[in-house]
């Protein structure tokens, strides 16, 4: 019934578990040794709750979320590559967002390269309370000082479909 095993299948078994060891003690060291400090979410909002839900009722109101993803949420059956909104507050003032929000053409601000249907919409038509609170919400919603570059970068390349070189090519 069990069969022995002749000596050949002995060392082959032998060397099969002395190289799982080996990588098994390798994987372990190299946990051991690589102290790579997990820097956790970078984003983050400095709005108040109140804040984040008028202003969150204003964005889903307006469909932005056909276009934008926050907080990693998105419209899967939207493609539309417009830009991520997590962070960008540390990119623009609140003051920049209400211009941005109430510009008749908001492409005079940022150019856009996307097709004239997929381009942003102008809110100047928005009550004037409610662009205040968005763009107060779109400032509150910041990145951590480690990771402001890669914000920086994605933006920049989604709005200019050109390659990120350094923060003098930051698209403000």
């Amino acid at each position: 019934m069990v069969q022995k095993l002749r000596s050949g299948e002995k060392a082959v078994l032998g060397i099969i578990a002395a190289v799982v060891l080996l990588l098994m003690a390798r994987n372990f060291w190299s946990i051991e040794t690589n102290h790579v400090k997990d820097e956790g979410i970078p984003y983050y909002s400095t709005a108040s709750k109140d804040l984040s839900i008028k202003a969150m009722d204003i964005y889903r109101q307006n469909n932005c979320s056909d276009c934008h993803s926050l907080w990693a949420v998105r419209n899967m059956m939207q493609n539309v590559p417009a830009p991520i909104l997590d962070g960008l507050g540390s990119l623009h003032s609140e003051d920049w967002f209400y211009r941005y929000f109430s510009a008749a053409d908001p492409q005079s601000i940022i150019p856009s390269r996307l097709k004239k249907e997929y381009r942003m919409p102008s809110y100047q038509n928005l009550p004037d309370a409610e662009r205040h609170i968005l763009a107060q919400y779109m400032a509150s919603l910041k990145v951590k000082d480690w990771y402001l570059e890669a914000t920086r970068k994605a933006e920049y390349e989604k709005l200019t479909g050109k390659t990120y070189h350094d923060s003098s090519s930051s698209a403000q």
